[in-house]
């Protein structure tokens, strides 16, 4: 990474962002801005400089590109952030600034798991009544009101903030972050009764825990379907590969 100091805008958000941005921060080749939703009250912060909020949609994102001169783009969003990585492909390709998805890989069910996939939240609350009364939902606090009919069932909600309404109404929240360990989310089984578990495929380690512990205690898992890449942005699973990927990128002259 020789020549002209390039500007790499890092979608961030997730550890495989964070990571990144020090990677790339400790070059003085570069200048590394990392942009974060800002739906979490308190965030991670990472290395290098740090917008917080939205761009106004892939015009507003592809504005930003072009005032910024930024060099290289890098979508290392949560696998769930669809919205902004669609902008992102779009906005990219208006200004044609070289794009990557850092995308970690997903969950594998192995022997013992009793695994349901569904591709989206609203199939997940169908599911559920058919695989218990007593649910842990790990999917976060957006999306809530698509289980908010369920009046039948009884859920304990763990997010990062607080959720709002609307949302079951037999609840109770725990606000918590990751990583979690198994003896934790064993215990938080057994406390509270689960039956069903409820996640999206986010994979990683550090919330990988309940899927043991579900396993052990012979618990079904509805497993939401983590959406697609946009079609022609080239993906890697981690942040060596997106390092090598930039080092092979053509920068300013």
């Amino acid at each position: 990474m020789t020549g002209a100091v390039r500007h790499i805008l890092i979608l961030g958000g997730t550890t495989e962002a964070r990571r990144l941005a020090a990677e790339l921060a400790a070059d003085p080749a570069l200048r590394v801005t990392s942009s974060l939703a800002g739906r979490v009250a308190e965030p991670r912060l990472p290395e290098g400089q740090v917008r917080v909020g939205g761009f106004g949609g892939p015009e507003g994102l592809a504005r930003w590109l072009r005032e910024q001169q930024v060099d290289a783009l890098i979508d290392a969003t949560h696998p769930f952030a669809g919205t902004i990585s669609f902008n992102a492909a779009q906005a990219a390709a208006d200004v044609h600034v070289p794009l990557l998805a850092v995308r970690r890989p997903g969950w594998v069910a192995g022997p013992g798991d009793d695994w349901h996939p569904v591709g989206s939240l609203a199939e997940a609350a169908d599911t559920l009544p058919l695989l218990g009364e007593r649910a842990f939902l790990t999917t976060g606090r957006m999306g809530l009101a698509a289980f908010a009919h369920l009046e039948g069932m009884w859920f304990l909600i763990r997010s990062v903030d607080a959720p709002g309404p609307p949302m079951p109404a037999r609840t109770e929240v725990l606000l918590d972050r990751g990583p979690f360990t198994v003896e934790g989310e064993r215990e938080l089984l057994r406390r509270h009764r689960i039956d069903v578990l409820v996640t999206k495929d986010s994979g990683a380690a550090a919330t990988s825990a309940k899927l043991v512990a579900a396993r052990e205690a012979g618990i079904p898992v509805v497993v939401v379907r983590r959406p697609p890449v946009p079609h022609g942005v080239p993906e890697v699973a981690g942040v060596a590969e997106a390092v090598e990927w930039l080092r092979r990128t053509p920068g300013p002259c």
